[in-house]
C-alpha cells in the first residue's frame, strides 16, 4: 500500500448503516469520514477533499442529491467520484442520480464486494 492513505467520506444517516459501510472501508485499507447529514457533509467536503464519498440520498436535512449538486457546481470538488447507496431503486431514481453527476449508483441493501469493487475502480483505477 502507498504512504498516503486515501480517504472515503460516507454520508448516511442511518448510524448503523453508516458504521457498517465504514467498516468496509477501513478493512479495505482506506481512512474513513463520516457524516449523519447532508449540512455539515458540504463543509467537510470542502475542508477535506476525500478521494471518494459514499452517499446516501434520503438524509432528514437536505438530500444526498443537493449534496451532490453541491460539489458538481464547485471546480475544486467536481471531480470527486460519488457513489450513490440508496433504497430509491426504480430505474428514474438510478438516472436521476446518474444525471446529477454520481459517477456510480448502488442499491440498497449492498454488499461488501459491490461497494469495495466500486470504490476501488474509482479511487484506484482498478
Amino acid at each position: 500500500m502507498s504512504s498516503t492513505q486515501k480517504t472515503v467520506m460516507i454520508i448516511e444517516d442511518e448510524p448503523d448503516v453508516s458504521e457498517l459501510f465504514a467498516e468496509m472501508m477501513r478493512v479495505s485499507g482506506f481512512r474513513v469520514l463520516k457524516s449523519y447529514t447532508g449540512t455539515p457533509a458540504m463543509g467537510l467536503i470542502a475542508q477535506e477533499r476525500p478521494d471518494a464519498i459514499i452517499l446516501d440520498i434520503m438524509m432528514p436535512d437536505v438530500s444526498g442529491l443537493e449534496v451532490l449538486r453541491y460539489m458538481r457546481r464547485r471546480p475544486e470538488l467536481a471531480k470527486i467520484p460519488v457513489i450513490i447507496v440508496s433504497a430509491l431503486s426504480t430505474p428514474s431514481d438510478i438516472r436521476t442520480g446518474l444525471d446529477a453527476g454520481a459517477s456510480v449508483y448502488l442499491t440498497k441493501p449492498v454488499g461488501y464486494v459491490d461497494l469495495k469493487n466500486a470504490v476501488d475502480r474509482l479511487i484506484l483505477g482498478t
